[in-house]
């Protein structure tokens, strides 16, 4: 009896062992698992954290808008905006994308924008889409960025800002440095570049009529074909209060030196110095003028005795049957009030 006995206590402790082991088994797997479930939480976490990362800079994104002309040159904004756009977002911007089709579109695009309270409203385009980005942005804390995609982007000219690779003027605006620059205002309208009326506003207007050919080549034989029969026009002209009549060619208005990819019109017209530049170019031979043109990408046309040049803060300008453009834009017929607004739009631009 004393064995059967032992045989079973033996017996009892095999179970209790083996019920110990099975224990000490399944310690083992929860383990297990709870360690894979931890380390699968740590993935999920680092997964969030990277693919949230660019839209946190402390607790709030710095949320810009970006808003492309899909047609600017000839549908380099697309690709332009394409080539940017990952430079911004790795820069720990949430980007807001928009694409402007026309001109009330982009403005109205650009007016929410700056009403939902962006940092910055970047372009994707040339002067035109500057133009419009401008009607919203003139006289608030949103800053304008400027990533060149236009056929004469004369604003980054000014700038300082690269024409030509879109990563680099994309870095200008990740670099955030902001310069406060004047506008000019015709009726209600800003501009930042130059307001032309008279032969190369006739040029344009032709141009647009004309429906073949497309790009450069159009302006080219519309300048051709308004040289034929341009005659000087009538001015009259006020400037701070002193009226002036005469005849010229030509009468631009510079809020900055240059408009048309780099043609100084104003040389020596500054962004920033409360005045407005008035060049008038007076009555010359058609010959002349043809010889004088190209010397506007260089400046030399002010050495022409014909060239008139003025700093003025207001200038009223009137002749029938002229419209005036500016940013490349048209405006509508003379006569206009054209008026300085100092320090009214912050951009981004190189130190």
């Amino acid at each position: 009896m004393l064995r059967a006995v032992d045989g079973l206590d033996k017996l009892d402790r095999r179970r209790l062992d083996r019920r110990g082991l099975d224990r000490l088994d399944r310690r083992r797997v929860d383990r297990r698992r709870v360690d894979r479930r931890r380390l699968d939480r740590r993935r999920v976490d680092r997964r969030t954290v990277s693919t949230t990362l660019p839209r946190i800079v402390g607790l709030v994104a710095r949320e810009i808008a970006l808003l492309t002309n899909p047609s600017a040159g000839k549908g380099a904004g697309s690709r332009t905006a394409a080539i940017a756009l990952p430079r911004l977002q790795e820069a720990g911007f949430h980007v807001r994308e928009l694409e402007g089709h026309d001109g009330p579109e982009a403005i109205a695009l650009a007016r929410q924008a700056v009403e939902d309270g962006v940092e910055s409203l970047v372009v994707v385009g040339g002067d035109g889409m500057v133009h419009m980005a401008v009607q919203a942005l003139a006289g608030t804390d949103v800053n304008l960025g400027v990533i060149p995609a236009g056929t004469g982007n004369d604003v980054a000219r000014y700038l300082g800002i690269p024409r030509r690779h879109p990563q680099a003027a994309a870095d200008v605006v990740v670099a955030s440095h902001v310069r406060t620059i004047d506008l000019a205002m015709a009726g209600p309208t800003y501009f930042v570049t130059v307001l032309a009326a008279g032969f190369d506003s006739l040029v344009n207007e032709r141009a647009n009529r004309m429906r073949w050919p497309r790009g450069q080549m159009r302006y080219n034989l519309a300048t051709l074909a308004e040289l034929r029969v341009f005659e000087p026009l009538h001015y009259t002209i006020e400037m701070d209060g002193e009226v002036r009549r005469l005849d010229a060619m030509l009468v631009a208005v510079g809020n900055g030196p240059s408009f048309g990819g780099g043609l100084r019109i104003t040389h020596g017209a500054e962004i920033d110095d409360g005045l407005l530049d008035v060049v008038i170019i007076k009555p010359m031979s058609k010959p002349d003028l043809i010889r004088t043109y190209p010397k506007l990408y260089t400046g030399g046309h002010t050495r022409h005795p014909k060239y008139e040049h003025h700093r003025v803060r207001s200038v009223t300008l009137a002749a029938p049957g002229v419209v005036a453009y500016a940013d490349g834009e048209r405006l509508g017929p003379l006569p206009l009030t054209v008026e300085v607004v100092p320090q009214a739009l912050r951009v981004l631009a190189p130190r």
